[in-house]
């Protein structure tokens, strides 16, 4: 195991804050596609739409606390796995624009497949180097899948 230079508490902070970061840049880039969302026709099982910052930062939080986990854990040849987790990330922070601002629905619900496939291969690269890390992101996952239908819902509704 590669000794690391971060301490636990800058290596979460690090994590849980980057991640966040992404989240909420992502979120500002698209609010005005936002507004118009409010008022397209919904799939059953739709939330508020208050529920999803909430979410969000929940999952965005589980995200750096199991990246920090996977840095801390894990040596130099664990480094793909956190590569995979930049990657789904920045994945993850381009399907908002797509869905929203470019009101590109079936794009975005492939998008979010290819999402859905890089999260399982994120996972099962954490779980080699930490279990508690995969388990983490099962919330995001179910998350995904859930989104996955919401976006296919609004996108059948309002073709």
């Amino acid at each position: 195991m590669t000794k690391r230079k971060l301490s636990p508490a800058a290596a979460y902070a690090i994590g849980i804050g980057s991640a966040i970061a992404v989240g909420a840049l992502s979120g500002l880039a698209s609010m005005n596609g936002m507004k118009e969302f409010a008022e397209l026709k919904q799939p059953p099982l739709s939330p508020p739409g208050w529920l999803f910052p909430v979410v969000w930062t929940a999952l965005y939080t589980l995200m750096g606390i199991s990246a920090a986990r996977v840095y801390l854990e894990g040596g130099e040849e664990d480094r793909p796995a956190l590569i995979v987790y930049a990657v789904q990330l920045i994945v993850n922070a381009l399907w908002t624009p797509i869905f929203f601002a470019l009101e590109l629905r079936l794009v975005a619900f492939v998008w979010l497949l290819i999402l859905i496939g890089l999260v399982i291969y994120m996972i099962t690269r954490f779980r080699r180097v930490d279990k508690a890390a995969a388990y983490l992101q099962i919330p995001y996952i179910i998350w995904l899948a859930f989104a996955a239908y919401l976006n296919f819902g609004v996108f059948l509704l309002n073709r």
